[in-house]
């Protein structure tokens, strides 16, 4: 049905309200980077308005710590852009902050927990490769 997937993988090991935080921010990540996935907002049987939301399924997959840095690797070797939540970003309280610990790390270095991608079907496979349905 889409050429396309949008995915997001969280690390195994992490407490349920971290894996929920994470898909939460890393799908905003995308959805701002690629509006055109954005449908048209919803209105209910009597005239209430809400948000629009992804015209596609997000597939949330999970992974190990070591199969997570080597996802990150092949998008950027791929130069697929994604969306990042960095272990460090739990200890922070907002947006500036985020940022401040992010730039201190290189990709070798970063303690990846979680990142999101859209990209062509084969592609977001070929970079998932050894994630698997989140239970």
């Amino acid at each position: 049905m889409f050429d396309t997937k949008f995915v997001v993988v969280v690390r195994e090991d992490l407490a349920v309200w971290q894996k929920l935080n994470i898909t939460a921010f890393l799908a905003t990540g995308v959805a701002a980077s690629k509006p055109d996935i954005i449908g048209e907002p919803y209105r209910d049987a009597v005239g209430n308005d809400y948000n629009a939301m992804s015209v596609q399924p997000i597939i949330v997959l999970s992974a190990n710590e070591a199969t997570l840095k080597k996802i990150h690797t092949r998008a950027l070797e791929r130069d697929v852009r994604t969306s990042v939540y960095l272990e460090e970003m739990f200890a922070t309280g907002h947006d500036r902050a985020n940022r401040a610990v992010f730039e201190k790390f290189s990709p070798e270095e970063a303690k990846v927990v979680g990142l999101a991608l859209h990209a062509d079907k084969k592609i977001s496979d070929k970079i998932t490769k050894g994630a698997r349905m989140h239970a």
